[in-house]
């Protein structure tokens, strides 16, 4: 039984590993986390707090000595006309052969990241987060295909993703 003084510590606990994937989708199986490194141009996403105003945004990624995976944003905010940049770090949840991982940009607190759909040659990737507010389409161009495009979108709007609240990135800049 626990006591009134360990709650706070349950829930703290809870939040601070809380590295989930909605019920209805299934991250990536036989997962090359290897071959998922490298740079990765966002063509969609829908609109948060960390990227809003931003376009010209791509992410990073690459193997620390330790095994986990630096990821380095990178994104032209629009108003101010200046490039912003946030290094964050990346760990497998459970099998590192699973797309599921947890990320994180502010010291001890993780986000779920996975990787739900992507081609076999790892060119394309829809990426959704813990609850159907995050969700990202990623290029390693700077264009996707259209059936690509479509795809990718059909199958998170099925998930209950509001891809009519897509934002499509530009990259005109480098």
């Amino acid at each position: 039984m626990y006591n009134v003084t360990t709650y706070p510590l349950l829930i703290a606990g809870f939040f601070l590993t809380s590295h989930s994937i909605p019920d209805q989708a299934t991250a990536i199986k036989n997962f090359d986390q290897k071959r998922y490194l490298g740079k990765w141009y966002e063509m969609a996403r829908l609109d948060y707090y960390w990227e809003r105003g931003m376009d010209n945004v791509t992410a990073a990624y690459s193997l620390k000595e330790n095994g986990d995976i630096r990821v380095d944003n990178r994104g032209r905010d629009i108003k101010h006309d200046k490039w912003k940049e946030s290094v964050g770090k990346a760990k497998p949840v459970g099998d590192p052969t699973e797309a599921k991982l947890k990320v994180s940009f502010f010291g001890p607190f993780y986000a779920g990241y996975n990787v739900i759909a992507l081609d076999k040659d790892y060119q394309y990737a829809l990426v959704i987060g813990e609850n159907t507010d995050y969700m990202w389409i990623l290029s390693r161009t700077k264009t996707i295909p259209e059936e690509i495009k479509k795809d990718y979108v059909a199958k998170a709007k099925a998930l209950g993703y509001p891809v009519e609240k897509l934002i499509w990135c530009r990259h005109d800049r480098d």
